[in-house]
């Protein structure tokens, strides 16, 4: 079978959509690009079982809609996959249209929280063969093109075929990286919490699922031998305990840790300042984390799991490790006030100045379908709207004690702590080892204050 994995051009005066790998879609000024590393591990497993693949993501090469039919068509697939998202499912629909339309033979697979949430709808609205459920996209593409089930076993699957899934053209644009190139793995699948309410890919990925350490190692050591400088593990949380410390034995014994540096994403509370000075030697260098409120009955209607001490407290430990902590806000909430929403962006500015955390984001809150946060919002009359072409981090689509313009400020406002003078300082200093990188903050600074005017 020819499969052809697409992301189709999104032409928007928005800016440019950041929909692949994506948890939480935005539209961004500024120009960035993530590896979808499932969709990936999904083209390298069809074409290791004979398959013809056909890596198409018009919206990482900038391809203009001439452009990207002219390669798709000219390939003639007999089926296309497309992953979407709650804001442009819309324009996915109408896309599939269009698809039949130059395509009429072509079937048309179409995948992502949105339809995992909603299958029917998608299938009403649009001429889509297969709604696929569930975030394993390369078992159920193979499954599907074999009509056979495949048993999802994380360990028995090939590294990712990068050449075929161009990496490179994900490798720069990312604000993420400090070293280029860069690349994205997924030691997991996706986040041993998996309890928080406004996660969309929960619902995805319900059960966590954890990959071998050395099947993790192996595709490390092939990403350095590409020429990948830095290493983003996406897993939801990347797993912990005896996994991590393996993990880190095995970055230090194979020589990884002097070439490459390694990023992840982490929950505060889970690991001790030997765990994170561990981390530090073996290549490490950023630790996301989720703060997402600086009020604790905000934290427990989330189901975080957290308290604002062990926030502190690990923040303060992962940077006294010398790991680049970054910490992620949220606004927007429909029971939050003007003043519950100020101690978050209070606290954003508190570790940024004590030096415990060095970059932070900031976003509107997005109830997206398939939820508890939406379920929520649904049955008490909580939402503003259901035309998900809004659900875009743009405006508000719930009720909510704060004007769009008081949120869009405190967002600005939390961008604004790396402008405090000690933030500077440090930034200034860590520009000396890499001078081209204050400018490229600077630049993403100033870009995602353009995001949220």
């Amino acid at each position: 079978m020819r499969l052809a994995i697409c992301y189709p051009p999104i032409p928007s005066a928005k800016g440019t959509p950041l929909l692949s790998q994506n948890r939480q879609f935005q539209w961004f000024n500024r120009p960035t690009a993530i590896y979808p590393v499932v969709p990936a591990s999904a083209a390298t497993l069809l074409r290791a079982h004979g398959h013809e693949v056909l890596w198409l993501d018009g919206i990482a090469r900038g391809l203009s809609p001439e452009a990207f039919w002219r390669e798709l068509e000219g390939w003639g697939p007999d089926a296309v996959f497309v992953e979407t998202k709650t804001p442009v499912v819309k324009f996915h629909w109408a896309w599939a249209r269009e698809l039949k339309r130059r395509l009429p033979r072509c079937r048309l697979l179409l995948a992502g929280d949105h339809v995992s949430a909603l299958p029917e709808e998608t299938l009403r609205n649009a001429p889509v063969d297969v709604a696929l459920r569930g975030g394993d996209y390369d078992f159920a593409l193979l499954g599907w093109a074999e009509g056979r089930e495949i048993p999802v076993d994380l360990a028995a699957l090939p590294q990712i075929d990068r050449g075929l899934t161009r990496w490179r053209d994900y490798a720069y644009r990312n604000g993420n990286f400090l070293r280029t190139p860069g690349a994205y793995l997924m030691s997991a699948r996706d986040c041993w919490h998996g309890r928080c309410t406004f996660c969309s890919w929960a619902a995805l990925y319900p059960a966590y699922r954890v990959r071998p350490v050395a099947h993790v190692l192996d595709e490390v050591g092939g990403l350095i031998g590409l020429g990948a400088r830095e290493i983003m593990d996406d897993a939801g949380s990347q797993p912990t305990g005896a996994w991590l410390r393996a993990f880190c034995e095995g970055l230090l014994s194979r020589g990884y840790a002097r070439r490459v540096r390694i990023d992840c994403n982490q929950r505060f509370g889970a690991l001790s300042a030997a765990d994170y000075r561990l981390m530090r030697r073996a290549g490490y260098r950023m630790v996301l984390f989720g703060v997402e409120s600086a009020n604790q009955a905000t934290l427990d209607r989330l189901r975080k799991g957290l308290s604002l001490g062990q926030i502190r407290e690990g923040a303060r430990l992962a940077a006294e490790a010398g790991l680049h902590v970054h910490l992620t806000l949220m606004f927007g909430y429909p029971w939050e006030t003007a003043a519950d929403a100020a101690r978050t962006v209070a606290l954003g500015r508190e570790l940024l100045r004590r030096g415990h955390a060095h970059t932070l984001q900031a976003t509107w809150l997005v109830p997206y379908p398939g939820t508890p946060l939406f379920r929520e919002l649904q049955a008490s009359g909580g939402l503003l709207t259901e035309d998900w072409d809004a659900y875009d981090m743009r405006g508000p689509v719930m009720r909510c004690p704060l004007t769009e313009a008081e949120t869009k400020a405190l967002v600005a406002a939390a961008y604004r702590g790396h402008l405090q003078p000690r933030p500077l300082l440090r930034a200034a200093a860590r520009a000396a080892a890499h001078p081209g990188h204050l400018l490229k903050s600077a630049r993403a600074l100033l870009a995602h204050l353009r995001d949220f005017a």
